[in-house]
């Protein structure tokens, strides 16, 4: 019903102004996943969301209130999905170990890395640790956890991978196999996860936080089997890029998450994946040092990128509004250098992921997330009918000036 209501107010705005696109405002929304600056509900942020100019939010260990913390941040996870007019994922890096945002400091689980894990003789420690982890995401309200790593641990000197025993082992096969595990017990509390760093960071020598890493001399074709093998199974959610160099798979050089031959080329065409892609942090350095600000928006959409995180969490980084992000997208669209089709494309994987988010009210929740594709669909011939209108009339007026003129 939210969804319902808020679609009203920019039918009726569409018709007090043809000139405004809003049925696009909604989509980009939906491709923008933010980060918040503070331990409580950060009221530009809930404006946003509350005009739908966000669809997702993601939480780092800077927004745990350091008393009370699980229900402090539950409240704070509430507020922004009760104000949202389509549901909210709510993400966060838990993997384990180093990338922890809920620490033990916090009354949260305990928890350990991926390597640590896979130390174990069975799989019962990667599912003793992935339930705890699912259980108290699913607690908060978190639904979507960015893990497991599926980054084959095959540079053990890698300063971002292996050296934090962020990969659960240089094998393949063992990979797989852990991570499949890890998905299930996140499945068992209905948490999304998602698999990451598409198409492999565990052969770089650098950080991508910090600049371009290249793994072209180094990568393996093997980095590709957890995906090909997780995803033809039914064990991808979602899929994050990276944004490692690999000239081998990209001759131009892009980074992944800007590489139309890898993302659309490797994953989409020939891994057959045709759910929600999310980008690394947009402001990593990797990205930042070498591509405007406008530059790596085109790309990124125009390679396959679903849905861009803007954190606010890099050192160093400028600020990204949400303001500053929709400007640029539309002004893209508009100038012709990213197609409207294109959008849609991830406005629908979007609304399908969706879709599988868990509420009391599911059905009810999947019935709306229909009615926004259909609202939005039906906004949009308005707006084309509106501007034919106006269009018509502003030939005839022309029209009559000429005449007028000639008399």
């Amino acid at each position: 019903m939210r969804i319902i209501i808020v679609l009203a107010i920019i039918c009726f705005s569409l018709q007090a102004n043809a000139q405004t696109t809003d049925s696009l405002d909604i989509k980009i929304g939906q491709m923008l996943l933010i980060g918040f600056a503070s331990t409580e509900v950060d009221s530009a942020v809930l404006k946003e969301v509350k005009n739908g100019k966000v669809g997702s939010i993601i939480i780092f260990e800077k927004n745990i209130p350091p008393t009370n913390s699980f229900v402090a941040l539950k409240k704070i996870i509430w507020t922004y999905q009760k104000h949202a007019p389509v549901p909210l994922i709510i993400a966060i890096d838990q993997e384990g170990g180093r990338v922890n945002r809920l620490k033990s400091k916090y009354g949260f689980p305990n928890s350990i890395t991926a390597s640590a894990m896979a130390k174990a003789p069975s799989l019962d420690s990667v599912a003793f640790y992935a339930e705890a982890t699912a259980s108290t995401l699913a607690g908060l309200g978190i639904n979507m956890n960015f893990a497991p790593v599926v980054d084959l641990a095959s540079n053990p000197t890698n300063p971002i991978i292996a050296k934090h025993g962020r990969a659960f082992s240089a094998n393949e096969d063992s990979v797989i196999l852990m991570a499949k595990e890890f998905i299930k017990q996140h499945r068992r509390y209905d948490v999304l996860t998602s698999l990451k760093h598409f198409p492999g960071h565990g052969s770089s020598k650098d950080d991508t936080h910090l600049g371009i890493a290249d793994v072209t001399n180094t990568w393996e074709e093997r980095e590709l089997k957890p995906y090909e093998k997780l995803i033809a199974s039914g064990y991808a959610d979602a899929v994050m890029t990276s944004h490692i160099v690999n000239k081998t798979l990209d001759p131009d050089g892009y980074p992944g998450t800007l590489s139309d031959d890898i993302i659309t080329g490797i994953l989409r065409n020939r891994l057959h994946f045709n759910g929600v892609v999310f980008s690394d942090d947009m402001q990593m350095h990797a990205i930042t040092k070498h591509y405007g600000f406008e530059e790596s928006i085109r790309l990124a959409i125009n390679a396959g990128v679903d849905i861009m995180t803007f954190s606010n969490n890099i050192s160093g980084s400028d600020e990204r509004t949400v303001d500053k992000v929709h400007s640029i997208i539309r002004k893209l669209v508009k100038d012709g250098a990213i197609s409207e089709k294109r959008i849609n494309e991830s406005f629908q994987r979007i609304m399908r992921l969706k879709s599988q988010l868990k509420t009391d009210h599911q059905a009810e929740l999947k019935a709306e997330l229909k009615s926004v594709e259909s609202k939005v669909n039906q906004l949009e011939k308005q707006v084309a009918t509106l501007k034919e209108n106006l269009e018509a009339q502003s030939g005839g007026k022309r029209k009559s000036k000429r005449k007028n003129r000639n008399k």
